[in-house]
């Protein structure tokens, strides 16, 4: 590692009480046990953080939190992810101020976005001085940044690194080509073995959040070309990690949690509880998982 972005960075799911306020007592527990198990960082306040149900004082406390919690060497790169590019670099502004090394960016996302209002959205995130690892999910923002984009974006010197959602592994290679230097991260846990190798340093996961170890050496293996232990790994962990590109994503990695011991919870609305076909699924694959000794 190299990089504060480089390695397993955990998105992170965010523990709700019972009454859906945020226990942010648990989420420093959690931080400091995922540094425990090997991960390399944590990205508070994304998708899996249900980042646009939170208040900007639970927004901001966090972060601070998150910062609180992580020994040293560990990253804690938040999302600021917002409808406006102002508010945008008022998160990575409070970022900033907290301690934090790096912020991940999402495009405008409050409309289907042109190239100039992408450009205009992170030279102004970009202002808060901070380096810039920019998320691509078109399929929820409807604002795709394809390699040609991201390469004039990199070329301004706007970003870092790119955390790549979109599921298609041919993408690192023309990125490569039109941006040198410009790190493509992994952004969808289903594409990790194929990201790696095509050699992506750095892997935005969810996952972890239940079987960090198991990932870790996952991604450990697949980025040292070792397939003959790479391959039957994801292989068994595959039927888990295709739920992150799932609608029901944040539920079922919170229920995978509660399964393998550690506190998922609930979420807040408008996300709803995953149908009894989407749990038995989840469910299983999660207890396979485990009898085969992953964690």
């Amino acid at each position: 590692m190299t990089k504060p972005w480089h390695g397993v960075l955990v998105a992170t799911a965010l523990p709700l009480t019972e009454d859906l306020a945020v226990d942010y007592d648990r989420y420093a527990e959690h931080v400091a046990w995922l540094a425990a198990h090997g991960c390399h960082g944590v990205t508070p306040n994304g998708s899996l953080g249900e980042y646009p149900t939170l208040t900007p004082e639970e927004r901001a406390r966090v972060v601070t939190t998150a910062v609180a919690a992580a020994p040293g060497g560990f990253t804690v790169m938040p999302g600021v992810g917002a409808y406006g590019a102002a508010e945008a670099r008022r998160w990575a502004e409070q970022a900033g101020e907290a301690g934090c090394p790096a912020v991940m960016s999402l495009p405008p996302n409050s409309y289907r976005a042109d190239e100039r209002a992408v450009l205009g959205h992170y030279r102004e995130v970009a202002k808060a001085g901070l380096p810039i690892v920019a998320y691509n999910n078109p399929i929820d923002t409807k604002v795709d940044l394809g390699p040609e984009l991201l390469a004039e974006l990199y070329r301004e010197g706007l970003i870092v690194g790119v955390k790549e959602f979109t599921g298609d592994v041919r993408r690192p290679y023309r990125i490569a080509e039109l941006a040198p230097g410009l790190d493509v991260l992994c952004g969808a846990d289903d594409v990790a073995l194929e990201l790696a190798i095509a050699g992506s340093p750095g892997w935005v996961a969810g996952f972890p959040n239940a079987l960090p170890e198991a990932c870790v050496a996952l991604w450990r293996a697949a980025s040292a070309g070792d397939l003959a232990k790479a391959l039957p790994l994801y292989r068994l962990l595959h039927p888990l990690l295709r739920w992150d590109s799932r609608t029901e994503f944040v539920q079922s990695i919170k229920l995978s949690m509660d399964i393998a011991g550690r506190y998922g919870g609930p979420c807040r609305a408008p996300r709803v509880p995953l149908t009894p076909e989407h749990e038995a699924a989840v469910r299983q694959a999660t207890e396979k998982a485990l009898a085969e000794g992953l964690s």
